[in-house]
């Protein structure tokens, strides 16, 4: 399933489209494509982020690939319906609980990124991020008092399996890395944080192979930055995930660089790239599409279960950037179209 989305998101897609058409011809298979609208198109046609039977469509089919969603047009607190909602419900709907970015320097990017090149040798890291929990899915209220003045509350509800799970989930991505997990939380102020630090000791005990070290996430933040190379694993919850892994893409020099899959224990995988639906820059075909391109490297592993296709795409991908192939958020001059031809044409 296709979801296009606003802004840059159905110029990445489409070259998504293309490697994931050109991969499959390479490999012998076929592939059936469908597209729903999702987000502020959404909006416009349906009055609402996401229908049931686009939502019931994604849930038929085998993976899901996303663009992005957000528009100036609902850009407003004051709209009852914004094109971010129709993402929460997907994420809800397909019951994909981890949200897996990694983020693994390019030796020929270092220059790209404003960090000191010292601190980015042998950065490799993966971030797991909590996906249905936490403030962005907790009750809500909002309540007029005297005097003009406004109530809000948004509150940061979690269950102790919702914790258990994607942590488990990190103990066994990591058996299969570097066998370290960096568990992020606000233990020293919140609740739900002292749940999920405990949880994190338990699974960790169970664990004894895997190294495990509890971080705060005011402390994680600086230390992606001052330190990023110490890390292997790391796993937080939903808001503090999403920040972190917005950070952590100074270190690859882009966001247009960074992939992501959204994962659970059955059903079709979300894959999009972590960038924004970038309105200034869309429909100027200059977007970066390889967070996109390898975001559909991830859906071949993950829901596919083609490992050696998504490797055919990771490497290509590897030898455009290697062969100096840029486009403009990297300080080169390739279109968006162009830079996937790039990629297409070093396929194997």
């Amino acid at each position: 399933m296709l979801l296009p989305g606003d802004g840059i998101g159905p110029e990445v897609v489409a070259e998504g489209r293309r490697v994931l058409e050109a991969v499959a011809r390479a490999y012998g298979h076929t592939v059936e494509l469908e597209e729903q609208s999702i987000g502020g198109g959404s909006i416009d046609l349906h009055g609402t982020a996401l229908t049931d039977e686009a939502l019931a469509a994604c849930q038929g089919c085998d993976a899901v690939l996303l663009g992005a969603v957000g528009t100036p047009k609902y850009d407003n607190p004051a709209s009852k319906v914004r094109p971010e909602q129709g993402l929460l419900a997907l994420r809800k709907g397909l019951g994909v609980f981890a949200n897996l970015r990694p983020i693994k320097v390019h030796p020929s990017l270092v220059d790209a990124s404003p960090l000191k090149a010292d601190r980015l040798e042998g950065v490799d890291l993966l971030v797991i991020r909590e996906l249905t929990g936490g403030l962005y899915f907790g009750p809500k209220t909002r309540e007029e008092l005297p005097g003009g003045h406004v109530k809000v509350t948004d509150a940061m509800e979690y269950h102790d399996y919702e914790i258990r799970r994607i942590l488990e989930l990190a103990f066994r991505l990591a058996r299969g890395r570097r066998r370290k997990v960096t568990s992020v939380d606000k233990a020293n102020v919140l609740d739900t944080s002292r749940l999920w630090r405990q949880i994190a000791a338990e699974v960790g005990a169970a664990n004894p192979d895997i190294a495990l070290d509890h971080m705060l996430v005011d402390t994680a933040a600086m230390q992606l930055v001052a330190n990023p190379g110490r890390f292997d694993v790391v796993v937080t919850e939903n808001m503090f995930g999403d920040i972190l892994t917005d950070e952590a893409a100074v270190l690859v020099g882009s966001m247009g660089m960074l992939p992501s899959a959204s994962i659970g224990e059955r059903g079709p995988g979300l894959y999009e790239p972590i960038h924004g639906s970038a309105p200034d820059i869309a429909g100027k075909g200059i977007a970066n599409p390889a967070g996109t391109i390898l975001s559909v490297a991830l859906l071949l592993r993950y829901s596919l279960k083609l490992e050696r296709e998504a490797i055919a795409i990771e490497v290509a991908v590897d030898r455009a950037i290697t062969e100096g192939c840029r486009t403009r958020d990297l300080g080169g001059t390739l279109t968006t179209t162009a830079m996937t031809d790039e990629i297409v044409r070093r396929l194997r």
